[in-house]
């Protein structure tokens, strides 16, 4: 069977018209069609090849954003004098820069290439975190901190871009699912290691040594600038540079993406694509989402091993106990990732888990007994942590060009890090040990994911019953084909994915 026959099994699977499209030119020979089986063996290949690549950088992403939070409980703050508020414009400043930067770098990655910008932006924040070991009061710490937001920024939505260069639209959500599962799985290995390396003995020279909380940043820095310089050498830039396919797998990779969504990939960068980027009704409701959501999975990695200190815990056990709520979220945010792509569904799912987090939080602020609020953090983790690729890949997949996708992935990142930014200032001092407050609004936010949720479910089937009734069949009238497709998802034939 080939592509363009399997383009309209499936309302999934159909962006453009692409079985309506011309054959493609006879110079390119036998290599014009292919199998389901040459497409599945081409997609175990990207799997060994991309997904763990792109999981490890991310991993080191998060686990150079939130060791903070370890660092906290293991002296930081009365080193560096942290009273007040200081810790909290700590987190908030990271994220002033790393909000202004991730469309830009979007928009740059996919001049340069993801083979020498992204492990660029790997190297850069690794060097920051590497730095914090020597700082010696807040005001070094605010500095180091919007560094490292300048170069994380763009990690998010530039791995997700990057993979949407490589998987269509039905398999996207299970390879974003599993690279931003290592947000959760860097909160599982930022406990044990942050607890591991703040047991190494004091080193170093004597007007700087090294020890406690700077072990930590200064070894999990120095790990991932080994990881950046690496991971040039296995990146690609498209599916038609990976060295580790023949000449026909990088054909068959390059043209099912073009086929499904009608696109040229070396298409310049024009202001319609910024503005279908950002104004794409799918793109307000998925930012608004991972808005929402980006307040509870962003508190929940800064502030639960102060949580579960203020329960009574000491900082090791703290550390430690943080480690099974990120493994049972990592595991399931795999799971339904891969359950989300095989039932083609999107909103019941972001729906679904906003609920689960929802009632985490409501016990965390009624409960008493620390046991019964440890419990409660799984709830939380289980239900927050999956919505953050669900929301993004929702996005993506209704989105067509590679710059509108480009776009559009920095955009909706972008404004779910103002959630972030709300994050930092959701447990106060002044709040603990209890947080009441910061339960709240967690609770506030996950019922705003849920009704989102429900809003783009909504428009998505008002939208597509009108195209499948041929009330948007006059954007196209008079269009050359050419024309035609250039209007990416306002094309009559693209349908929305629920």
């Amino acid at each position: 069977m080939s592509v363009n026959e399997k383009a309209s099994t499936s309302e999934m699977e159909k962006g453009l018209p692409g079985d309506r499209s011309p054959a493609p030119s006879s110079a390119a020979g036998a290599m014009d069609e292919w199998t389901e089986a040459d497409e599945k063996k081409l997609r175990n290949k990207l799997d060994w090849h991309i997904v763990p690549l792109v999981t490890i950088l991310y991993l080191m992403c998060f686990l150079d954003r939130a060791n903070i939070g370890n660092a906290r409980i293991q002296g930081m703050q009365k080193d560096l004098g942290l009273q007040g508020f200081r810790f909290n414009w700590a987190l908030t400043i990271f994220y002033i820069p790393y909000l202004l930067i991730e469309v830009p770098s979007n928009v740059l990655l996919k001049h340069v290439g993801a083979k020498i910008y992204i492990p660029f932006l790997v190297l850069g924040f690794g060097f920051c975190s590497l730095c914090c070991a020597f700082i010696e009061n807040h005001t070094h710490l605010y500095i180091a901190r919007a560094f490292l937001g300048l170069f994380e920024g763009g990690t998010m939505p530039g791995i997700a871009f990057f993979l949407s260069n490589f998987y269509r639209r039905n398999e996207l959500m299970f390879r974003i699912g599993f690279f931003i599962s290592a947000s959760s799985m860097s909160g599982a290995f930022g406990g044990l290691l942050a607890t591991g390396l703040a047991r190494i003995p004091r080193w170093g020279a004597s007007k700087t040594p090294i020890h406690d909380w700077r072990n930590i940043f200064f070894f999990e820095g120095l790990l991932t600038m080994a990881i950046a310089v690496i991971c040039y050498f296995y990146m690609s830039n498209t599916p038609g540079t990976c060295t580790f396919l023949s000449e026909r797998e990088k054909y068959i990779a390059t043209e099912r993406i073009r086929r499904e969504h009608l696109e040229n990939a070396k298409e310049k960068t024009q202001k319609i694509h910024i503005k279908r980027g950002i104004l794409n009704i799918n793109n307000l409701v998925c930012a608004a989402g991972f808005f929402f959501n980006n307040v509870s999975v962003q508190s929940f990695s800064l502030f639960m091993p102060t949580i579960l200190r203020d329960l009574g815990w000491t900082a090791t056990k703290a550390q430690l106990f943080t480690v099974p709520p990120y493994v049972l979220a990592a595991m399931w945010s795999i799971f339904i990732s891969w359950i989300s792509d095989k039932y083609k569904k999107r909103g019941v799912f972001a729906c679904g888990h906003a609920c689960v987090a929802m009632m985490g939080y409501v016990i965390l602020s009624t409960a008493d007994r620390a046991a019964i609020k440890y419990m409660a953090v799984f709830f939380g983790a289980v239900g927050c942590y999956p919505l953050g690729p669900i929301f993004l890949s929702w996005g993506l997949n209704n989105a067509a060009g590679p710059t509108v996708r480009a776009v559009s992935s920095g955009y909706i990142v972008s404004v779910g890090t103002l959630g972030a930014i709300v994050a930092t200032w959701t447990y106060l001092p002044t709040d603990a040990p209890k947080y009441h407050k910061g339960h709240s609004i967690n609770v506030a936010a996950q019922c705003s994911a849920a009704a989102v949720s429900i809003a783009g479910i909504l428009y998505i089937k008002w939208e597509n019953r009108k195209r499948a009734r041929g009330e948007r069949d006059h954007r196209i009238q008079g269009m050359s084909e050419e024309e035609a497709r250039k209007l990416g998802y306002r094309h009559p034939e693209f349908r929305y994915i629920e």
